[in-house]
């Protein structure tokens, strides 16, 4: 199988890790929220088609490495998580409400990076690619166009 997937009109491969935490970093997700919250973005990530390829659910922050279709953006996808996985928290663990002000579960902010091709290989072939464009430009000197 290869490792790109297949849109209508889009080859395509997306991978973020992406690192999120609870609001004040409360050390709240232990024993049955910490598996509610992993079922929860779980379900969501199958409802919206994104792939979970790694996942860790740690007692004050959350691991993910998702492959994410290049018609969603990151943003979209995370606040997705965010704020539905926050309403169903709430919902299951009524107890939460009472140290998290106006249902706001999470923090604002996450960290993302791409995960992809090897970053060097890419440097060598701009580099492969900028020589062969100089190349091609010496040898058009050399020959030039009837006039």
């Amino acid at each position: 199988m290869s490792r790109f997937r297949k849109l209508s009109h889009t080859v395509w491969e997306c991978k973020y890790h992406i690192v999120w935490s609870p609001k004040y970093q409360f050390r709240v997700m232990q024993h049955n929220v910490r598996y509610y919250v992993r079922d929860a973005i779980r379900e969501l990530c199958r409802r919206h088609r994104v792939d979970i390829l790694e996942g860790n659910v740690q007692t004050d922050h959350i691991h993910l490495l998702l492959s994410i279709p290049p018609n969603y953006c990151v943003s979209r996808v995370l606040g997705i998580l965010k704020g539905k996985g926050s309403i169903q928290i709430f919902r299951k663990f009524a107890g939460l409400r009472k140290r998290y002000y106006g249902q706001h579960y999470w923090s604002r902010g996450y960290a993302v990076t791409t995960v992809g091709l090897d970053e060097e290989t890419i440097r060598k072939y701009v580099r492969w690619q900028q020589q062969k464009d100089r190349e091609e430009d010496a040898a058009q000197l050399k020959f030039p166009l009837d006039e």
